[in-house]
């Protein structure tokens, strides 16, 4: 690709209105906590965590509230801004956080889902070899997606670009327009996150081609999906409610994974509440059999989706080292006899 990769990052981070550096615009004196998170089921763990009053609990005298977002550029200004303390942010986000801020604003704390993504084609389309040609949509130019159906066509040796030329046409769009566009032929298939990855394959003319945990056979099918970040004053400042965020999110995953019929239904209403909306039970459980929730944040493949976005042109070469604060995480699971997790540095 010749895209130069200032003109694409202006794309996927646009971060002039709120700057570059940490987010030491923070004015928060301890006694609240913001949380950002997205209505889709790979953020559970905080639609189950503030639905059932988790997260909450676990803060304390430390007033929660919440902001949700659509995007993860919107979600990284907000850190930046110091509008919230904290978010769920898929890899790519926080990854571009960390590059534009040079290592200042932001830390990957836990993680939170793996998987439940993949590749939603015309059930015409019947083999990976007959994608050439083809009109493909992501959620978002350089976002997760977008970098991981770009990687699977380049290792293909199928050549795209941020036009929407080549082999394949890559178009990005918003992940409640693809449907649509789906439905009036604008495009042939979609890499997605659930439930958006559900919601596609409920058409009675589509089929899931690729399932992207096949992809991922070095780490038995995981990789990260999203993850809990804090902004670095934030955690520097107010490393107490950090902790008891952590202790919320530990047990919030711990809900979902003890009990998901109850996650489920808790996530779906509390996703009503955000969009006007439920999903409905069918729905909902199929995104969370496609997601594992945890709190390891399965480093290595963090930074194999940033080589991977360097490598395509869609983010400089971008030095990791630091962008994890895994201590707090680990002291919580120690102390509750598991087995701790590990950043980039071991």
């Amino acid at each position: 690709m010749h895209v130069p990769r200032t003109a694409v990052a202006a794309l996927i981070l646009t971060l002039a209105a709120t700057g570059c550096g940490a987010s030491d615009t923070s004015t928060s004196d301890g006694r609240s906590l913001t949380l950002g998170y997205f209505p889709n089921i790979t953020h559970a763990p905080a639609l189950v965590g503030v639905g059932d009053g988790i997260l909450a609990d676990a803060l304390d005298d430390v007033e929660l509230s919440t902001q949700t977002f659509n995007s993860g550029p919107d979600a990284v200004n907000a850190l930046f801004s110091g509008e919230i303390d904290a978010a769920l942010l898929g890899p790519n986000p926080a990854v571009n956080g960390w590059y534009q801020s040079e290592g200042k604003a932001l830390h990957i704390v836990a993680g939170a889902a793996t998987q439940g993504t993949g590749l939603v084609v015309d059930k015409d389309i019947t083999s990976v070899d007959e994608l050439p040609g083809t009109t493909l949509a992501t959620p978002q130019l350089g976002g997760t997606q977008d970098v991981a159906l770009r990687w699977f066509a380049e290792e293909k040796g199928w050549q795209t670009d941020t036009a929407g030329g080549g082999a394949i046409s890559v178009m990005p769009r918003e992940n409640p327009e693809i449907v649509n566009a789906f439905r009036n032929g604008d495009i042939d298939g979609a890499w997605l996150p659930e439930p958006h990855l559900s919601v596609l394959l409920a058409e009675d003319d589509t089929e899931l081609l690729v399932h992207e945990p096949d992809l991922w056979p070095e780490s038995d099918g995981h990789y990260v999906t999203t993850h809990l970040v804090v902004g670095a004053d934030y955690l520097e400042r107010h490393p107490e409610n950090v902790e008891a965020l952590l202790q919320g999110h530990v047990a919030s995953i711990d809900r979902i994974n003890h009990d998901p019929e109850e996650a489920q239904m808790i996530a779906d209403e509390h996703m009503e509440e955000i969009t006007g909306g439920r999903l409905g039970a069918e729905l909902t459980a199929s995104a969370f059999d496609n997601i594992t929730f945890t709190v390891d944040p399965v480093a290595p493949s963090l930074l194999t989706g940033a080589e991977r976005a360097a490598a395509l042109g869609l983010l400089d070469p971008t030095d990791l080292t630091g962008i994890y604060a895994l201590d707090p995480l680990n002291a919580i699971l120690t102390e509750n006899g598991h087995e701790p997790v590990s950043g980039l540095e071991g």
